[in-house]
C-alpha cells in the first residue's frame, strides 16, 4: 500500500486529482485546479472567489473557499460561512445524484443563514439564498427538481 502524502507538520494531505465536483480521480492523471488548502481570503475576495467557482458549475470549490473563510472568520460570522459552504457542497452532492446528502446539507446550510436575514453583512443576499434553497429542498421533497438547478448567487446586486 503506498504511503499518503503529508504535509511538513504530519498532516494527511489528497494529492489526488479531482474532477470539477470534487471527485477524486487516478494518481497521476489531470483533474481540475484544487483550491490551495492554505488559502485565507477577506470576506469580499472569498465571495467574489466562491462566486466564480458557482458560476463555473464547480459548487464544491466554491465550498472550499467558504469553508477556508469560515475556519478564519470572528466567531459573530461563523454560523453564516458555515452555512454558505453547506449551501455550496449540498449543491455539489445534487449535482453529484445523491439527493439525500444535497437535502441534508441544504436544510443545514438554510437553517444557519436565518438568522443573518434581517441584518445580511458583508452585503450578502441571504433572503434570496433562503428563497434559493427553499426552492431546491420543495423540489426535493415533490421530486420535481429541475435537471439544472440554479445557481445561487451571493451578493445583491449593485
Amino acid at each position: 500500500m503506498a504511503e499518503r502524502e503529508r504535509d511538513a507538520r504530519g498532516k494527511p494531505l489528497n494529492a489526488r486529482p479531482r474532477d470539477g465536483l470534487g471527485r477524486p480521480l487516478a494518481r497521476g492523471g489531470s483533474g481540475t485546479p484544487r483550491v490551495p488548502e492554505d488559502l485565507r481570503l477577506p470576506p469580499g475576495a472569498a465571495m467574489v472567489e466562491a462566486q466564480r467557482f458557482l458560476d463555473a458549475n464547480m459548487p464544491f470549490h466554491a465550498h472550499e473557499v467558504l469553508e477556508a473563510t469560515w475556519k478564519s472568520c470572528p466567531d459573530a460570522e461563523r454560523e453564516l460561512w458555515q452555512g454558505l459552504a453547506q449551501l455550496a457542497v449540498g449543491l455539489t452532492h445534487l449535482l453529484r445524484g445523491n439527493r439525500v446528502g444535497a437535502g441534508s446539507l441544504l436544510r443545514q446550510g438554510h437553517d444557519r443563514l436565518v438568522g443573518f436575514a434581517s441584518n445580511p453583512p458583508h452585503r450578502l443576499d441571504v433572503a434570496g439564498l433562503l428563497t434559493w434553497s427553499e426552492g431546491l429542498l420543495a423540489d426535493l421533497e415533490t421530486g420535481t427538481l429541475p435537471i439544472a438547478p440554479g445557481i445561487p448567487v451571493l451578493r445583491a446586486a449593485d
